[in-house]
C-alpha cells in the first residue's frame, strides 16, 4: 500500500553548482502523485527538522523553481550534523507531527550515512516512511556510482582554471602549484589534465591521494620538467598522503582544523601549497614560484556549469521521487554509465554507499604516479559538458636575427 502524506526534502554537506536541480526534480515529480498532500523543505539539513524550520515548497511557482534549479549552492541551506539515536527521536517527533511519509536527503558520503542511520532508527521505533538518498559531491567519491552530480561542473571549473594558469605560466615562466579539493579521492584534481591541448601544456605534473607522495620524488619530477620546459605547472590534491596514509599537510603543518564530522579541514587554508612552494624555492632557488588553493570556488561557481551535470542532477531527483512514491522503495540513487555516452539510474541499498569512499581506479593513474592516463581522459571528457573553451597559439615563424 502506498503511503499518503507529506514529502520532506533536505540538503546536506558542501554545496555544488547543480544540487538545486535535484531539489527541483524531486519537487516537480512529487507533485504528480495524488497521495502527496504537501511538499516541505527543511532549512539547513537535518538540523532544520529537529528545529522544525520548514518551508512549504508546494506553494512555489514552477517558474521560480526553474530559476532556483539553475542557481548554484544549496537553496535550503546545509548542515554538517550527523544524527544519533537521540537526535533521530527528536526528528521523528517533528516528522510525525507533520505527517511526513517521504524523506529525501541530497548529499555526499556523510549525508548518505545520515540516511542509513535515520532509516535504521525509524525501523526500530516502527515509524513507517520512505527514505531516499540523492547523490551529490564534487569529490566524485560515492561508491556505486560511475560519477556523481556536482563533479562534472567542478571538474569543468578546475579544467578552465588550469587552462588559464598554464597560459599565465607560459607567458611568465616559473613554477605554479594549484591545490584542488577532493579529500581522499583524486578525481577532481585529475580533471586538471583536461586543460592540456599541446604536448608542453600544463599541468605537467598531477599528484593524487591514491598514490604515496614522496617529497624527494616530487622535487625530482619538478626539476625534470623545469629543465625541459623552463617552467612547470603542478596540480596537487588537498589529500595527498605518504605511504602510511598521513596527509602531507598534517605531516608538515604545526596545526590542523577538523569539521563537525571529525574530518581534517584539508581545504581550509593554503598550507599545502605553501609547503610545496617553499620546498621548491629552497631546493632550486627558482625566483617565480606561486601556489593557489582553489577552495570553495570549485563548489558553486555560476559561470562554469556542465550541461551534462545539470541534466543528470535533475534526473536523479526525479528518479528518487519515482522510486519512493511510485515504487514504495528506500535506498540511494546511483548513476551507471551505459555505452559511449549515456547513463542509467538505479536504486542501490544504502548500506553499499553510506560512509564509504570511492577512489580513482589504477587504470586512471600513470605508472610514475605523477599524472593521469588516456583512460581517465576518456572517462572525464563527456562529464565536462559542451562548448569547452579552446586556447590557441601563434604559429608564425621566428624572424631571422640581424643584430644578436
Amino acid at each position: 500500500m502506498k503511503l499518503e502524506g507529506k514529502v520532506l526534502i533536505a540538503q546536506g554537506g558542501g554545496p555544488t553548482a547543480v544540487i538545486n536541480q535535484s531539489l527541483v526534480g524531486i519537487i516537480l515529480e512529487a507533485r504528480r502523485y495524488p497521495q502527496i498532500t504537501k511538499i516541505y523543505g527543511a532549512l539547513n539539513g537535518v538540523s532544520g527538522i529537529v528545529d522544525e524550520r520548514f518551508v512549504d515548497l508546494t506553494q512555489e511557482t514552477e517558474r521560480n523553481l526553474e530559476e532556483i534549479a539553475n542557481t548554484p549552492s544549496s537553496a535550503l541551506g546545509s548542515t554538517r550534523d550527523k544524527p544519533d539515536e537521540a537526535y533521530c527521536k527528536q526528528m521523528f517527533e517533528v516528522m510525525r507531527a507533520h505527517d511526513i511519509r517521504y524523506f529525501f536527503y541530497i548529499g555526499g558520503n556523510d549525508s548518505s550515512d545520515t540516511v542509513r542511520i535515520v532509516s535504521e532508527e525509524a525501523g526500530k521505533v516502527g515509524y513507517d516512511f520512505r527514505t531516499v538518498h540523492i547523490p551529490k559531491t564534487i569529490d566524485n567519491d560515492l561508491m556505486g556510482n560511475d560519477h556523481t552530480p556536482g563533479y562534472g561542473s567542478a571538474a569543468r571549473f578546475v579544467t578552465q582554471c588550469f587552462m588559464g594558469a598554464n597560459l599565465d605560466n607560459r607567458a611568465l615562466k616559473g613554477v605554479y602549484i594549484g591545490v584542488v579539493m577532493g579529500r581522499h579521492a583524486g578525481f577532481l584534481t585529475a580533471a586538471s589534465a583536461m586543460a592540456q591541448r599541446f604536448p608542453d601544456d600544463g599541468p605537467h605534473l598531477i599528484y593524487l591521494p591514491e598514490r604515496p607522495f614522496h617529497m624527494s620524488q616530487f622535487l625530482s619530477d619538478v626539476k625534470n620538467v623545469y629543465d625541459k620546459y623552463g617552467r612547470c605547472v603542478i596540480a596537487a590534491s588537498e589529500g595527498v598522503q605518504d605511504e602510511n596514509g598521513q596527509p602531507i599537510m598534517i605531516k608538515y603543518a604545526n596545526k590542523v582544523e577538523r569539521d563537525a564530522y571529525g574530518n581534517v579541514q584539508l581545504s581550509g587554508s593554503g598550507i599545502l601549497g605553501d609547503i610545496l612552494a617553499t620546498y621548491i624555492k629552497n631546493k632550486f632557488h627558482i625566483k617565480r614560484v606561486r601556489a593557489d588553493t582553489f577552495g570553495y570556488l570549485q563548489r558553486s561557481f555560476l559561470g562554469s556549469v556542465s550541461d551534462t551535470d545539470r541534466a543528470e542532477a535533475r534526473e536523479v531527483g526525479e528518479k528518487a521521487a519515482q522510486y519512493a512514491i511510485l515504487h514504495d522503495m528506500d535506498g540511494s540513487i546511483t548513476i551507471q554509465r551505459v555505452g559511449d555516452y549515456a547513463v542509467d539510474y538505479r536504486l542501490t541499498d544504502i548500506g553499499q554507499i553510506a560512509a564509504l569512499t570511492r577512489c580513482m581506479p589504477d587504470a586512471f593513474i600513470n605508472e610514475e604516479a605523477n599524472h593521469v592516463t588516456e583512460a581517465f581522459r576518456s572517462y572525464a571528457r563527456p562529464l565536462l559538458g559542451s562548448n569547452m573553451p579552446i586556447a590557441g597559439r601563434l604559429r608564425a615563424p621566428m624572424v631571422k636575427k640581424l643584430v644578436r
